[in-house]
């Protein structure tokens, strides 16, 4: 357990930022998966509502520095490419 006020406030603020990126991360897989389930069902239209929210929400991510931001236009690269495969 941290002894020092600094140590203290560290620790809140280490625990804050675990659970916003936490929530970051799921939001963005689940967007990712919700895509991905659309296109092997090769549904068009609701993958391409999906694709944009998947963007969207690794937009967030990134710019949250949850994940890189070339981790992010790559995922967003690939589902694209996916999307156009099937269309």
């Amino acid at each position: 357990m941290p002894i020092t006020k600094s140590a203290k406030k560290a620790l809140r603020q280490s625990e804050r930022r675990r659970i916003k990126n936490t929530a970051r991360k799921t939001a963005y897989k689940a967007a990712v998966k919700d895509f991905r389930k659309n296109v092997v069902s090769k549904n068009l239209d609701k993958a391409k509502e999906q694709l944009r929210a998947a963007m969207q929400t690794l937009d967030k991510a990134a710019k949250g520095k949850t994940i890189k931001k070339n981790k992010a236009s790559r995922l967003k690269s690939r589902l694209a490419k996916a999307l156009n495969k099937i269309s």
